[in-house]
């Protein structure tokens, strides 16, 4: 397990940081996004590294060895990524983004792919509401999305 500093800081990311925290997204959703087929990972990972990682606010946490263990990026109102490595999974960084991302970034609304249903009964407890739902994602993949707005 890593260990982190405490209290746990969250920093601004670098564009140097970009390969590293790519590498984290497909770490995560290898371990999260069972529903992807092998074709969608490698479709997506350029588009995370070369396109979505700059169109946001990106923010991460780093182990007290300077690994990268969580990032989250944040457009406008919304929580548009928030992947955790799975080695730090249920440390309590996800929740710790959220707040951060509410509370200081003015986070209102935030969309997850309806076939995580981790990832949904997170933000639900997060206190997120599900308000819509999109039959595929903004791609027009058919993965469903759901929209969810804090209550």
């Amino acid at each position: 397990m890593p260990q982190f500093s405490t209290p746990l800081v969250i920093e601004m990311a670098a564009v140097t940081d970009y390969v590293e925290i790519t590498e984290l997204w497909e770490a995560s959703v290898r371990a999260t996004h069972h529903f992807l087929p092998e074709s969608d990972i490698l479709y997506f990972k350029p588009l995370i590294l070369n396109e979505y990682l700059k169109a946001v606010h990106l923010e991460c946490i780093r182990s007290t060895d300077g690994a990268i263990m969580g990032f989250m990026g944040v457009h406008g109102d919304g929580l548009e990524m928030l992947f955790i490595h799975p080695d730090a999974r249920g440390q309590g960084l996800g929740s710790f983004f959220v707040q951060h991302a509410i509370h200081e970034l003015g986070v209102t609304r935030v969309d997850v792919n309806e076939q995580n249903p981790q990832a949904v009964g997170f933000y639900q407890k997060m206190g997120f509401q599900i308000i819509n739902r999109s039959e595929t994602d903004g791609l027009g993949k058919p993965y469903p999305i759901l929209h969810l707005k804090l209550s």
